[in-house]
């Protein structure tokens, strides 16, 4: 199959993967209704949340920078921010193709290795998963018997049943593949030799060796407090994008902090979903959300999941094409050609 044609399918796809879900999280919502509450929202706070955003943007790219010192490069931070913000542009296009397009985007600015930059990225995404989990924990304690109720039904027994689907319950099968998975690994190492002789065998391992080069870094971290303090920061100003919006309807300006967290949670287990920036998922999950936790009519969730989630996408937008455009000039889309040169 012909390259452009694959990646017009893969993009047709997902794309109507979001709009099918868009549709189920709209369906049967009044849209004279849902303007009306647009119309009369407090745009102030959905601005200090979008300000929030943008420094959240810089603060992860300094984040990210910390990780490649080990590695001997030290990018500048606007081009380290450039490049995040390539990656955040690509993933309005393919689902998870912006954490790609910001290492080959950087890897051809800065003349850094490809697959030790992914290895950063990996450690980057676990440790923000890790702290979701943190949280995700911290509000299944603390947030009540409807929240908890919520969280199991939609998020916490959906992933057990897959878990459970692809591998069934018993340990033996855990501890089967573990052994496989350690058997191998042993195996390549005792004869990569051999292996690296034969030319695509041997770019597959420098290729993974550059990766586990890239997840070292997080040993040999020279700034592990600042990485610590950037990493609570990045969060907070992610609480904050979640709750101020709160503000803008006066169906949810009297919910506090913690609504704020119960969306952050949610909305970030949604947009986990293999669709373009979340579309529809986002929307759904935090509107029912909002109903069965917090009672908000669900046309005021949807208000509250678009005011949110389309603002967060026109600053992706405008912030990534800027970027892309000051980083390859009129030439932008060679950030995704890249891309798909080191992807092969």
């Amino acid at each position: 199959m012909k390259p452009r044609l694959s990646k017009s399918l893969r993009f047709t796809f997902f794309l109507a993967i979001g709009l099918l879900l868009l549709w189920l999280a709209f369906r049967g919502i009044s849209f004279r209704e849902l303007i009306t509450i647009l119309s009369q929202a407090d745009y102030l706070w959905l601005a200090i949340a979008v300000i929030a955003s943008i420094i959240a943007f810089f603060v992860r790219a300094r984040r990210w920078s910390l990780l490649m010192e080990p590695l001997g490069h030290t990018p500048s931070l606007m081009v380290t921010y450039h490049a995040v913000m390539t990656g955040y542009l690509a993933n309005l296009l393919f689902p998870r193709l912006g954490e790609i397009t910001r290492c080959a985007t950087l890897s051809k600015k800065e003349n850094m290795p490809f697959d030790k930059l992914v290895g950063t990225v990996i450690i980057e995404r676990t440790i923000d998963f890790l702290t979701v989990l943190v949280l995700l924990g911290f509000i299944l304690l603390y947030g009540g018997s409807t929240t908890g109720a919520f969280l199991a039904e939609n998020i916490v027994n959906p992933l057990v049943g897959k878990m459970a689907g692809l591998f069934g319950y018993s340990i033996v099968i855990y501890l089967f593949i573990i052994a496989l998975f350690i058997l191998a690994l042993w195996l390549v190492l005792k004869y990569r030799n051999r292996l690296s002789k034969r030319p695509l065998i041997k770019k597959i391992l420098d290729f993974i060796t550059g990766i586990i080069d890239g997840l070292k870094t997080i040993a040999t971290l020279r700034r592990k407090w600042e990485f610590l303090i950037l990493t609570i920061l990045l969060w907070g100003l992610y609480l904050i994008m979640a709750w101020l919006p709160l503000y803008c309807l006066a169906s949810t300006s009297h919910l506090g902090a913690g609504a704020g967290l119960f969306v952050l949670i949610i909305g970030s287990l949604g947009m986990s979903v293999p669709v373009q920036s979340g579309v529809g998922v986002y929307h759904w999950i935090v509107s029912r959300g909002l109903a069965v936790v917090y009672a908000v009519p669900v046309e005021q969730g949807l208000a509250y999941a678009t005011l949110s989630h389309e603002s967060q996408l026109l600053v992706v937008a405008i912030l990534g094409s800027l970027s892309m455009f000051i980083l390859f000039g009129r030439h932008g889309s060679r950030a995704f050609s890249v891309t798909e040169e080191e992807k092969e």
